[in-house]
């Protein structure tokens, strides 16, 4: 099984093929995600700092663009965890959290 490091918060496995939403809240890391799960919103971003995952997604081109963010989006190597399937190791440090923001996570992604 893939390990998924959070920076601060420690390390678990995740089943492969699993959202990274949904592996990093199954497993107490409060993470956004306001528009559950349908790469609208950004508020799931995380910046991944180890692993195979630096390839965006055209939902997550858009969704950076609407909000304004392109150049975090290439500069600071953020994705959208909703975006994410786990198929290897990732070291990643959640962008928007629960704590951090004072807003609810938001409605569950789907599988």
């Amino acid at each position: 099984m893939p390990n998924i490091t959070v920076i601060g918060q420690g390390t678990f496995e995740a089943g492969m093929g699993k959202k990274l939403v949904l592996a990093l809240e199954d497993n107490g890391v409060n993470i956004l995600h306001r528009c559950g799960g349908k790469a609208k919103c950004t508020t799931c971003r995380v910046e991944v700092l180890a692993g195979d995952y630096l390839e965006i997604t055209s939902s997550e081109k858009k969704a950076f663009a609407s909000k304004g963010l392109n150049d975090q989006l290439f500069d600071d190597y953020l994705r959208l965890s909703c975006q994410i399937i786990v198929n290897g190791d990732i070291t990643v440090r959640p962008i928007m959290t629960v704590e951090n923001s004072g807003h609810a996570a938001g409605p569950r992604p789907s599988d």
